[in-house]
């Protein structure tokens, strides 16, 4: 951050770049126990009130349960795009970031910012979308806020939406839960939402068309953790897979290590990044959770994925480790168990060809105006 004096497209990429954005320019100065958890939602426990009907604090508070709560964002750009639209985006993502953290969705806030200029009948397949979304993940739009700015102040339309919903006794889940010898699974093939919207953006037509992945997770991360001892999840959003698992890594200060022939991969989505320089890893998904495990609960957790319609493709890609370095021999990367002091907080791809490399953290993003 200290090189920048200026805000560029990639600080909202997912990456190296919006990370310390976060962390050192924004959470930094609001700095309390909630806001350091940096996850996807922030749980917070629920006192019982005093007898002025506030929220009961020091030794006398009492947790009655705990909540989660989190916001979101969205700005894509088109709105309307093969297997979505801005509407279906924002409420599957906001549910999304609520099921990670363990927490039954409850409800929504809605917030448009729209230009002056936007077709009427636009904004209403947009809220028909974001109703029919919810219904399908089960919870409600309860309040919202509408605002009107002028042409060419906010690219049609920007939406917000805001998520609570109620973590279950016994659900702690969090980068220091993994352990090694945990197993890494996804729920199916990446990259499907960046390929599809840099498809309907730049008026590309491939063999096979590519449809978005966004769609409301929490159906099926509930049960995940109803079929096994699950320690971390997080959905794969900006960044890709290689910012989630890399996040992770370091988060927890342990070594993932990646077999990239598991990692599920449509051939039109392959052949499309093939031809345009993507790598899958760091292209933006909207429907895809990454869950780690015990390992011996990681086939009851993958036949769990499999039985729910947005995991028939899932796969167990990897697992953690204490941590490895990697060294050259002959020209080709492989990897050893380090001496002393294992190196930690990397990711290990396993290649096709049979070597290893480190799968870096991207630095910000290859498509913008993602999500």
């Amino acid at each position: 951050m200290d090189r920048l004096d200026r805000i560029i497209l990639a600080h909202g990429g997912g990456g190296v770049l919006m990370r310390d954005l976060i962390r050192d320019v924004i959470a930094a100065p609001l700095a309390n126990d909630a806001l350091a958890q940096l996850g996807d939602s922030a749980i917070l426990p629920v006192a019982q009130p005093n007898s002025a009907g506030r929220p009961a604090t020091g030794e006398g508070a009492r947790a009655t349960g705990r909540i989660a709560f989190t916001t979101d964002t969205y700005v894509v750009q088109p709105v309307f795009f093969r297997g979505g639209d801005i509407g279906r985006l924002a409420v599957a993502g906001t549910v999304n970031d609520l099921a990670v953290v363990g927490a039954a969705p409850l409800a929504l806030s809605l917030g448009f910012i729209l230009e002056e200029g936007l077709p009427i009948a636009d904004l209403r397949r947009i809220v028909a979308s974001i109703r029919d979304t919810a219904d399908e993940a089960g919870v409600r739009v309860v309040t919202g806020d509408t605002k009107v700015v002028g042409a060419g102040a906010a690219d049609g339309i920007f939406i917000n939406t805001s998520g609570i919903g109620v973590v279950p006794d016994g659900i702690d889940l969090g980068p220091s839960r993994i352990t090694p010898g945990d197993a890494v699974l996804v729920n199916g093939g990446i990259a499907q939402h960046g390929v599809a919207i840099l498809s309907e953006r730049e008026g590309l037509a491939f063999e096979t068309p590519v449809a978005s992945d966004a769609a409301p997770l929490n159906g099926l991360i509930a049960a995940c953790l109803a079929a096994g001892e699950v320690h971390f999840m997080r959905d794969a959003t900006r960044g890709g897979l290689a910012a989630v698992l890399n996040e992770m890594a370091q988060d927890g200060g342990l070594t993932v290590e990646i077999d990239e022939r598991a990692v599920p991969v449509d051939p039109a989505v392959a052949g499309a990044c093939d031809l345009l320089g993507l790598d899958p890893f760091t292209v933006a998904n909207e429907g895809k959770v990454v869950v780690v495990c015990a390992a011996s609960d990681a086939d009851s957790v993958l036949a769990a994925m499999r039985a729910h319609e947005q995991g028939r493709a899932a796969a167990v890609i990897g697992r953690v480790t204490e941590g490895h370095r990697l060294q050259t021999t002959g020209g080709t990367p492989t990897e050893r168990t380090a001496g002393g002091t294992p190196e930690s907080g990397r990711v290990v791809l396993r290649t096709v060809f049979g070597g290893a490399r480190t799968l870096e953290m991207p630095y910000g993003e290859d498509l913008p105006r993602i999500c």
